[in-house]
C-alpha cells in the first residue's frame, strides 16, 4: 500500500499494528512439514489400502513416492518403466504430465496427460494397478484425445464419482477452458450414452491460463478447483489456486461473488506468499483428518525449485480455505 504524494503517516497503537501485521501474513498458509524427497510437479496422491501414502507426479514416466506418516516421503521408482506406443503421438519426449490417482472398486486408477508444451495435440490415457505402487501400472490406452486444430487440450485429468454411481473426467488448459466428460464406470473411458464434452470453466477476456481442475462435492455443493495464469517458469510463475462451487457436476460453476467460473470467476484458495511461488497443480484428498489440498510450489529460496505442498481445507462457511 502506498501513501498518496504529501499523506502524513500517523502513529497506529501498537496493539492495532500488531493485528494488521498479523492479519497481512496469514493471508494464506505455509505448506505442512514434509520431508525427504519432495521435487514434484502436479502431485496427485491417495492412501492405499495398507495406510501407505502413494504420491505421483509430473515426467520420469509419472514418479512414484511414498510416505508412512504424510511428512517423509521417499523415491520409489515410476509408474511406467516403459512407455506405450501411442504416447509417441502426442508428446517427442515421450514424457507422461499430471497424474491423477484414485481407488475404486478395489483398483487403483491413474489418469494421465501425453502431451507438448503449448500443444493442443494431446491426450490422456488410463493405468490400472492392482496395488497402486511403482512399476505395477498396466496402461489402457486413450480417453479422450485433441488435435492441433482443437480449441482446447486434452490434459489435466481429474476423476470424479458422484453420489449417485456416476463418473465425471475434468480436464483442460487455456484457448477455450476446462472440460468435462463422461465416463463408463465399468471402462473407466467415456460413456457411450453421452458423449458431450461440457464447459466447465474458460478465462475469455485477458490471458487464457486456465488449467488444472479437480473436482469434489462437500455439503450438497460441487467444487471446482482449477490453477490460473502461468506455471513452469521458476520463480517467474504465476500461478495460483481458486474455487467455484455448483448444484450439478457439469456447472455452471459460480465464486464466492457470484461470478460465473466461464466469464473469469474464481475466489482466491492460494497465491503466492513469501518463499512459496506459484501454488498449483493441485488436487484435493480426503484423509482421516480431514480434505487435504496437495499442490506445488516454486521454492523462492531454492532456486525456484518446484516442491510439494500439502495443506489442510476447512469448509466453514460453505467455501474452502487452506490452513
Amino acid at each position: 500500500m502506498k501513501a498518496h504524494r504529501g499523506t502524513r503517516w500517523l502513529p497506529l497503537p501498537t496493539a492495532l499494528l500488531l493485528a494488521l501485521l498479523s492479519t497481512s501474513a496469514s493471508a494464506y498458509p505455509n505448506p505442512g512439514r514434509v520431508t525427504g524427497d519432495t521435487v514434484v510437479h502436479d502431485p496427485s496422491m491417495v492412501r492405499a489400502t495398507d495406510g501407505t501414502y502413494l504420491l505421483y507426479s509430473t515426467h520420469g514416466g509419472l514418479e512414484a513416492r511414498t510416505s508412512t506418516d504424510r511428512i517423509a516421503f521417499s523415491r520409489s521408482g515410476s509408474a511406467f518403466t516403459a512407455p506405450p506406443s501411442w504416447w509417441r503421438t502426442y508428446s517427442a519426449e515421450n514424457d507422461p504430465w499430471a497424474p491423477d490417482i484414485s481407488y475404486q472398486g478395489g483398483i487403483y486408477l491413474m489418469y494421465y496427460a501425453v502431451s507438448s508444451f503449448g500443444s493442443s495435440n494431446s491426450a490422456i490415457g488410463l493405468a490400472t494397478s492392482p496395488s497402486g505402487r511403482a512399476g505395477t501400472w498396466t496402461d489402457r490406452g486413450i480417453v479422450h484425445s485433441t488435435t492441433g486444430s482443437s480449441d482446447y487440450n486434452a490434459i489435466d485429468p481429474n476423476l470424479f464419482v458422484d453420489s449417485d454411481g456416476k463418473w465425471w473426467l475434468s480436464f483442460g488448459s487455456w484457448w477455450s477452458g476446462l472440460k468435462m466428460i463422461r465416463l463408463d464406470p465399468a471402462t473407466g473411458k467415456q460413456y457411450a450414452g453421452d458423449r458431450t464434452v461440457y464447459a466447465i470453466a474458460s478465462r475469455p477476456t485477458g490471458t487464457k491460463a486456465i488449467e488444472g481442475p479437480s473436482v469434489v462435492k462437500r455439503n450438497g455443493y460441487y467444487y471446482l478447483f482449477a490453477s490460473y495464469d502461468t506455471c513452469c517458469a521458476g520463480t517467474s510463475s504465476t500461478y495460483k489456486i481458486r474455487v467455484g462451487r455448483a448444484t450439478g457436476p457439469t456447472g455452471p460453476y459460480y465464486d464466492k461473488s457470484g461470478v460465473n467460473m466461464m466469464n473469469n470467476g474464481g475466489t482466491p484458495v492460494l497465491e503466492s506468499h513469501g518463499r512459496y511461488i506459484g501454488p498449483g497443480g493441485q488436487s484435493v484428498m480426503s484423509d482421516v483428518d480431514g480434505d487435504l489440498l496437495v499442490y506445488h510450489y516454486y521454492d523462492g529460496q531454492d532456486n525456484g525449485t518446484p516442491k510439494l505442498g500439502v495443506n489442510l481445507l476447512s469448509w466453514s462457511g460453505g467455501w474452502p480455505t487452506a490452513y
